[in-house]
């Protein structure tokens, strides 16, 4: 029988989406299988899987027998978007690495705030030696959105360091030593609980924008940090743009983390550049590791050929 072969369709733009630097990857572990890049020439019959970041709209549509698709990195929004994708599986990256990524950047950027580095970073700058009362972790609490594996890990990792942790999601969860709300109904009551709001909520209809003023203003004011503070490394479009900055600027919030824009490259225009409650990252929270992702695929597409069932496969009615 002949063995499929493997589209890999890489457009981000980065080092770390370097086409080759992943097709160097998947030739190491896909041995038998032809790897091919989009400029390979090749009858698009011959395809079987794709492993994709970002493709074209359009471009999946070219293989007539497609039989699953690889997504490499969390979100897969984009795709969705495509109205021509192919009705096959879509398969979304849950591996342990990208998980550990993601802890660290939330667990780095609520210290960072917690442990007041942005007042401590300008008193540097200036020249200051004002130091101002710090409160311990179990002062504060954490209110993460979205308590998939990302969230359940992140949250643990900081219940363990001495915050107190709470989480929503849409349906119910459990998730030891963390308080759980679930739904819209439950919101509210979440919101009131945090001190820091962390997002990471995969961008549906249902989410688009719902880091909004309204959520904003419902969030706890009533911890030594005094206002609340944003991190978001979910989806560009889980914000309201306009809204963190007016929220910033009157009080609303204290500070925002961004990961994510709705916009990316974010354009050198915007004001989130030179904001000074702004810590602002290149969205590489949690950058794909082109090793372990190959290895995940590889071992996926293995199964599956032996009659197994595929793994994290993604609720096209929910988008996740």
């Amino acid at each position: 029988m002949t063995i499929g072969a493997l589209a890999l369709l890489v457009h981000g733009g980065t080092e770390n989406w370097s086409s080759a630097r992943w097709k160097a990857r998947f030739d190491e572990v896909c041995r038998d299988r032809r790897v091919l890049l989009p400029d390979a020439t090749v009858d698009p019959a011959e395809v079987h899987y794709a492993a994709v970041w970002k493709p074209r709209p359009g471009e999946l549509a070219a293989f007539p027998n497609l039989r699953v698709i690889f997504n490499l990195g969390a979100g897969v929004d984009a795709l969705m978007a495509d109205a021509s994708l192919p009705n096959v599986p879509l398969v979304r990256v849950a591996v342990s690495d990208l998980t550990g990524r993601m802890t660290e950047y939330v667990t780095l950027h609520v210290l960072m705030h917690h442990r007041q580095e942005l007042y401590l970073r300008e008193s540097q700058r200036e020249k200051r030696w004002a130091p101002r009362y710090q409160w311990a972790a179990g002062a504060i609490t954490v209110g993460i959105m979205g308590m998939g594996t990302l969230g359940a890990n992140a949250a643990e990792v900081l219940a363990r360091i001495g915050f107190r942790v709470v989480g929503w999601s849409r349906s119910a969860k459990q998730v030891d030593g963390v308080e759980c709300f679930a739904g819209k109904e439950q919101l509210g009551a979440f919101l009131r609980e945090t001190n820091i709001l962390v997002c990471l909520l995969p961008l549906t209809p249902d989410t688009r924008h719902i880091l909004n003023r309204d959520v904003f203003a419902g969030l706890n004011r009533n911890s030594p940090m005094g206002a609340p503070v944003l991190i978001n490394a979910g989806r560009g479009g889980l914000q309201d743009e306009a809204d963190i900055l007016r929220a910033l600027d009157d009080g609303t919030l204290g500070a925002a983390s961004l990961d994510v824009f709705e916009t990316e490259p974010l354009p050198q225009v915007s004001p989130f550049w030179n904001h000074p409650k702004v810590v602002l990252t290149p969205h590489n929270a949690a950058d794909t590791d082109p090793d372990e992702i190959s290895k995940y695929v590889a071992q996926q597409i293995e199964r599956f050929e032996a009659g197994g069932a595929l793994e994290n496969v993604v609720d096209r009615r929910r988008g996740y």
